[in-house]
This record gives structure tokens, C-alpha cells and sequence, in this order.
């Protein structure tokens, strides 16, 4: 029995769920397979890089989702969706991204709708619709912060998680509130493996004049997908990327940095104990192969095993 690579539930024979349709679309009924191979999509991502304004180290695509023809379509503007093929470098990179953005959105994560979608060799690509765009052509004022410290992408990775702070309190309407918001992904991403959060990975958006992080993307456990990883955090903290204990992202940074109070760092940590059971059925229902798997369930309960 299949299970739909939108919702994860079982749906018999068919390659999608009614219900996984119905997100994509109330007018969909069925849905066909992308019309490249993941290779192809590589190639058609470097063929129109120059035209797409969303650049990184994954190969990705902006698309349309086409009702008449049932599939997303590759397209060099106006594209209201981002999809990223299987990579040739690193291992089942839209399976793990895929999981782990369900993972965030369970501990309470805002995140753009997302899936997978199998592609014309049966390889699956991954999803997700753009949370900058409202109609054709107009989009939310979003600024990466990259952007917003005058980074580049080769500087992106030389900054620190200390001076992350000051944009929050330097563009944010309600800085507070933002600096919970943020030690909550921060403690999400190291407990996710996740080591390359670097500045172009965060970004605030300006919706009805009020300035917030934006929804969450490029959230992945990049740790299972190399080999040997020797990083636990993309930019520094406390001097350091690596061997981080629960004092240093507790004491040092949510409570002398952030200056969050006691009660609102309880109520993070808690939520995420109580998350762990669901995460790890998660884990055992996604798209990864059962390798990838058993490596995901070991980092996450090593992560969460130092608080």
C-alpha cells in the first residue's frame, strides 16, 4: 500500500491521496509525475539559474501549479512554487527536508505548505510554495539576512549567532516576541542536525506593516547527509560551531543574549520533550530509506539527550 508523499497517509494503490490533492488544489482529481527526470531538473535549474532571483548550493526551479495539466510546471517567472530534484551529491535530500519541515511544524514552527512529488523517473523532488508571493508578480517585502547585514553568499557563513540579535532588534515591530520565535528554531535546528543555517537561511518579511521572521525554509538534517560532519551550527556561537551543551544555548544564548525569561525558555524546552515521540513516528512513516532513517532517530536522540 502507497502512502502520499503530500500528507504521508496510506492511499492504497494510488500515488496520492484525495486528501493530499485537495491541498494542492480543490480542483485536483489526479496528478501527474513532473515531466523531467532529477538529472534534467539539475540541468533545467542551471539553465535558468540566471532567471531565477532564489540561489543556493541545491539545484532548484521555480514552478506553477498547472490544474489543466494536472503537474506543476517549470517556468521562468512568476513562479508560485520552488521545487529541488534529488541532488547528485548529497543523499535523499528531498525526503529529509521534507520530514524534517513537518517536524518544525509540529513543534509549532510556521512553515509554507510543502511535499514531495515524484518526478518522471520515480525520483521524488520536494516542494514548497513560496510565502513571498501573494499574486502574480507581487510579493511580501522579504529580505534574507544576508541582506539585512550587507552579507554576501561567500560571506554568508561570517557572522554570529550574538550579532543575529541586533537584526532582530534593529527591523523586528516586536523584537521580543521575535527572539523567542528565534531560539525556538535555533533549538530545533541543533537538535535536527541541521549545520548550515547561515544568514541567507533566515529572513524577515513585512506583512500589513508589521515586520516578523518570515516562515521557516531550508530546514533539513544536513548532518546525516555528509559524511563526517565536524560543525553543529553554521555561524559561531560563543566562539565556537561545534560541542555545544544545554548551558550554552540556555544560559548563554536564549537567557543572556536573547534575555528570554525563565518561563517562556521552560515552555520551549518542554514542547520540545514532548514532541520527541511524535517526531520520531514521523521519522518512521517518511520517505527516507530505512539507513537514513535509523541515522536520523540516533542524531535526534543524541541532540536531545544533552538537555
Amino acid at each position: 500500500m502507497n502512502r502520499c508523499p503530500i500528507t504521508y497517509e496510506l492511499c492504497g494503490d494510488g500515488l496520492y491521496s484525495s486528501k493530499g490533492l485537495k491541498l494542492l488544489s480543490p480542483k485536483l482529481t489526479s496528478f501527474h509525475n513532473l515531466p523531467f527526470s532529477a538529472s534534467e531538473q539539475r540541468q533545467e535549474a542551471v539553465n535558468r539559474a540566471s532567471k531565477f532571483s532564489i540561489q543556493g548550493v541545491q539545484p532548484k526551479s521555480s514552478a506553477v501549479l498547472s490544474i489543466k495539466k494536472e503537474q506543476f510546471e517549470i517556468v521562468d517567472q512568476f513562479g508560485n512554487f520552488i521545487i529541488k530534484p534529488q541532488s547528485d551529491i548529497f543523499p535523499e535530500l528531498p525526503e529529509n527536508e521534507d520530514l524534517t519541515m513537518r517536524m518544525a511544524k509540529l513543534y509549532g514552527i510556521e512553515v509554507p505548505f510543502h511535499g514531495l512529488v515524484y518526478s518522471k523517473d520515480n525520483s521524488k523532488s520536494y516542494f514548497i510554495k513560496r510565502f513571498d508571493r501573494y499574486s502574480k508578480g507581487r510579493k511580501f517585502a522579504t529580505e534574507d539576512f544576508a541582506q539585512l547585514t550587507g552579507s554576501t553568499r561567500d560571506t554568508k557563513y561570517n557572522f554570529t549567532m550574538e550579532k543575529i540579535v541586533k537584526v532582530l532588534d534593529d527591523f523586528c515591530t516586536f523584537p521580543s516576541i521575535e527572539k523567542a520565535e528565534l531560539f525556538k528554531r535555533i533549538l530545533f535546528c541543533f537538535i535536527t542536525g541541521n549545520e548550515d543555517m547561515h544568514l541567507k537561511n533566515f529572513s524577515l518579511i513585512t506583512k500589513s506593516g508589521k515586520t516578523t521572521l518570515a516562515p521557516a525554509y531550508d530546514f533539513l538534517n544536513s548532518s546525516i547527509a555528509i559524511k563526517n560532519p565536524q560543525e553543529e551550527m553554521a555561524l559561531k556561537l560563543k566562539g565556537k560551531k561545534s560541542n555545544f551543551k544545554a548551558v550554552d544555548l540556555i544560559d548563554y544564548f536564549a537567557k543572556e543574549r536573547l534575555g528570554l525569561n525563565d518561563k517562556i525558555i521552560e515552555q520551549i524546552i518542554k514542547k520540545m520533550f514532548d514532541n520527541v515521540e511524535k517526531w520520531n513516528e514521523l521519522i518512521e512513516i517518511s520517505f527516507l530509506s530505512e539507513e537514513m532513517k535509523e541515522k536520523y532517530f540516533k542524531l535526534l536522540k543524541e541532540r536531545v539527550g544533552r538537555f
